[in-house]
Formats: C-alpha cells, structure tokens, sequence
C-alpha cells in the first residue's frame, strides 16, 4: 500500500492521486538465468508514487543492479539512451 512519496528525501504522505504522479513498476524476484527446469522468476507489479513537488524533478526507475529508485528526470533520458544502444 502506498503511504508517501517514493523519494527517500520527502515525507509528503500519499493522500490522493490527483497530487503528484504514480508509476507501475514491473519487479521481479529469483534470477533470470533459470536453467531447463528451474522455477522462472516470479513477476509482481508494485505501484510508487511521487508527490506533485518531487514529480517535477524526480522519475522512478526499476534499476537491475539497486532496484526501485527515484532519479532526476534529467538522467532518465540517459538511462534510455544507453539502454537503447
């Protein structure tokens, strides 16, 4: 359940959806390089949100290597283009 803004710096409690900007993020949980056999990784779409203030600055981003993290929306566009090449 969502009880405040997914920036670890703001404490701005989650009151309603109109404020602010909620992301759908896809985790998983296990590892992707199941062998023949082996249990696949478990999927789970988790909801984050930012509060209107940290929404202007702030994306989230699910980061293979430290998970759910909130960056500048500036390093996002970054992070789509390495990605894409």
């Amino acid at each position: 359940m969502l009880s405040k803004c997914a920036n670890p710096a703001c404490s701005q409690p989650f009151r309603y959806l109109r404020d602010g900007k909620l992301f759908e993020i896809e985790t998983r949980t296990g590892s992707d390089n199941s062998a023949v056999g082996e249990r696949k990784p478990n999927r789970r779409v988790e909801f984050f949100w930012l509060c209107g203030q940290c929404s202007t600055e702030l994306t989230v981003i699910n980061d293979k290597d430290q998970g759910v993290i909130t960056i500048p929306i500036r390093a996002s566009v970054m992070v789509r283009r390495a990605a894409a090449s």
